[in-house]
């Protein structure tokens, strides 16, 4: 579980093909104070294991289904990428509940400097519109960012200065893929309300005639 909070920009210093797989070493200098092998560590967005350590850089391990769903495929040396480790019990929310599952790819459509911040409008997936609302939270290559403006084909958000400088979301460029991952929230309460209107059993079916009674 992670918070979309990214804490620095790590760089990729080899990419190794294994199979249908991947291998990424990446160097970093902040998520070394407790960092272990096993751990997880949220990549641009994408929640992999640490299977190796060495000084100042650790290596991850992608399988096929997570090159295939996310842009870690594309990765080279020299790249700059966002991480977080993961949420302990303790640390503050400050963004919002990520899990490092990523749902979909997206592309940038535009960007555009508004009032000192800068303004991105993203495609959104159709299978992914049912999960956004406006002034909801979406994480993009693992950041936390607020849904500004929506629409059925798009949506936007606006990166303020501080946001861009720590992530890598100031390097993309109009047409660049980036990972989104759709709040979780959205995605518990659909199962939910499936549950009801699929009838799991007597409970749900008398839990739904009474909501369907009560005008809900």
């Amino acid at each position: 579980m992670f918070t979309g909070i990214i804490e620095e920009l790590g760089v990729v210093k080899a990419v190794e093909p294994t199979g249908g797989g991947l291998k990424v070493t990446v160097g970093a200098d902040r998520v070394f104070s407790d960092l272990k092998v096993g751990d997880s560590i949220n990549l641009d967005g994408v929640c992999l294991t640490v299977i190796g350590l060495t000084h100042r850089s650790f290596t991850a391990e992608a399988v096929s289904e997570t090159l295939r769903r996310t842009t870690l495929g594309v990765l080279r040396p020299n790249d700059r990428v966002n991480l977080e480790r993961s949420l302990r019990p303790s640390d503050r929310l400050g963004g919002h509940l990520v899990l490092g599952h990523v749902d979909s790819l997206a592309r940038i459509l535009s960007k555009s400097e508004i009032s000192g911040s800068t303004e991105v409008r993203f495609e959104l997936p159709a299978e992914l519109a049912k999960y956004f609302v406006e002034k909801g939270s979406v994480a993009v290559d693992g950041v936390s960012l607020t849904v500004a403006e929506l629409s059925s084909e798009w949506f936007s958000v606006a990166i303020i200065p501080y946001t861009a400088t720590v992530t890598t979301l100031r390097e993309k460029r109009v047409g660049a893929p980036v990972n989104i991952e759709a709040d979780i929230i959205g995605k518990y309460v659909e199962r939910l309300l499936r549950g009801y209107e699929g009838g799991l059993g007597v409970r749900s079916s008398i839990t739904a005639q009474w909501l369907r009674e009560k005008g809900y």
